[in-house]
Formats: structure tokens, C-alpha cells, sequence
């Protein structure tokens, strides 16, 4: 299977050289659950937008420090796309800041959360069964770093995991789209180092609180079998993982 990664932000420079890129990120962890996929990246946020719906087989995005509301000229372009996938019934999942784009394309709405910011790790529980989330279990425990949540789901949207914090967490948005707050791509360490790196703008109790979390085990192997396994249910060519 070929995957399109649309990227939207650069990991910053001083934690590259430990942690790499947001495609390295991605590719590692996603050749970890299955070594025969293939990445493309577009570099949406420099401006590179797809213009063809076709050049792969899925398509996923990143997360970003942009917000979907920033109104910076990609964004709205990256929304554009979206909505062409949509059209063409094309496998979306969307990451974070991904998770938010593709509700604002849809008519759905993002806000920066009064909760305020979401880091270190996120503890949800599953509120419906889809029949590509194998194996399953009841919870989904993932690494998270974000002050936006979607406030308004679009329409057909239907919420799969939830928690007090986030309760849009993972929605499914008609047979072809699936959003998740949480970054699966994202490794204990680099969540640490971000942390580190963002004090002073977030709040330091809840950076202790963050860190603290940090000693709980993470469900990124588990949401990478499912949004494969989601991608491929899609297109209907692969037998799902387990």
C-alpha cells in the first residue's frame, strides 16, 4: 500500500537530530506494523498540495503548531484537498492537527480548548466498536500535545473513543475518514523533550502532571494496526492486520 503523507510542520530543528522529521516518525513506526508500505510526502505547510487524488493508494496527515483556523493560505488549500478526497471516497486519517482540518473542511468546528493545553499522555475510552479496530481492546492510551479540540463534529461524523479532557478524541466520519486527537508517531522520549522545550508557554503544573503520565504504557502500535486496518477496509485489496 502507498501512503500519502501530507505534512504540516517541521519537529524543531534542535530535537531532529534525536527524534528526526515528522515523515521519519511516521515512516518508523508505520514499517514497524507492516514493512512492505511505501511513503510520498507533500510538504503541505511550504505549500506543496497534492493535485492529484490518485497518486496513492491512502492518505494521512500530520499534526502541525498551526491551527485549522490560522487561515494561512495552505491551510485553506489543505482543506481543499481534503474535501476532494472526500468527493472521491479516497482513505483519509488524520492526525492532531490533521484530526482538526478534516472536521473544519467538513463544516464541523475547532476551537482552542478553555481545558487548556493537552500533553504527556491521554487515557480514553472506547465508546463504539468499529469492526477494523483489531484487536480490540476497551481503551486507547496515546501521547498527546494540543490546546485546539474539535468542538463541533461535521455531519456523519460518529465518535469512537473519548475522554473528560477530549471528547471528540477519534471520530469516524462516513466509510472513508478517520480523525485522532493523539499522535501515535510520537515516542515517550520526544513528548518529554517537547515538553521541555515548550515550558514557559505551558503551564508548569501541567508539564509535571504530563511528564508524570509518561510512565503508563502507549497504544501507538494498537492505532497504527487500526488506521491500516481502516485504510484497507477502505479499499478493499488487503486482509487486516492482527
Amino acid at each position: 500500500m502507498r501512503i500519502g503523507l501530507l505534512q504540516c510542520d517541521d519537529v524543531a530543528e534542535e530535537l531532529q537530530p534525536r527524534h528526526g522529521n515528522y515523515p521519519e516518525m511516521f515512516e518508523r513506526l508505520f514499517t514497524a506494523v507492516d514493512p512492505t508500505l511505501e511513503f510520498r510526502v507533500w510538504r503541505c505547510h511550504d505549500g506543496e498540495i497534492p493535485t492529484d487524488v490518485d497518486a496513492v493508494d491512502a492518505w494521512l496527515t500530520t499534526g502541525s503548531k498551526y491551527g485549522a483556523n490560522d487561515g494561512d493560505d495552505w491551510i485553506e488549500a489543505l482543506c481543499g484537498f481534503v474535501r476532494e478526497l472526500w468527493s472521491a471516497g479516497k482513505p483519509l486519517v488524520g492526525i492532531c492537527f490533521g484530526h482538526q482540518v478534516i472536521a473544519k473542511a467538513l463544516g464541523g468546528e475547532v476551537v482552542k480548548s478553555e481545558r487548556g493545553w493537552g500533553v504527556g499522555m491521554s487515557f480514553n475510552r472506547l465508546v463504539k466498536r468499529a469492526e477494523w479496530m483489531e484487536p480490540w481492546q476497551e481503551g486507547l492510551d496515546l501521547v498527546v500535545s494540543h490546546q485546539d479540540q474539535v468542538s463541533r463534529l461535521p455531519e456523519g461524523a460518529v465518535v469512537l473513543a473519548e475522554s473528560d479532557f477530549c471528547p471528540f478524541y477519534v471520530m469516524q466520519i462516513g466509510e472513508t475518514f478517520l480523525g485522532v486527537q493523539g499522535h501515535p508517531e510520537f515516542s515517550k522520549a520526544y513528548s518529554a523533550d517537547l515538553m521541555a522545550l515548550r515550558q514557559g508557554t505551558i503551564p508548569g503544573n501541567r508539564v509535571r502532571e504530563g511528564m508524570a503520565s509518561l510512565n503508563a504504557p502507549v497504544d501507538d502500535q494498537l492505532m497504527v494496526r487500526w488506521a491500516l486496518n481502516f485504510m484497507r477496509r477502505v479499499l478493499r485489496s488487503e486482509p487486516l492486520a492482527t
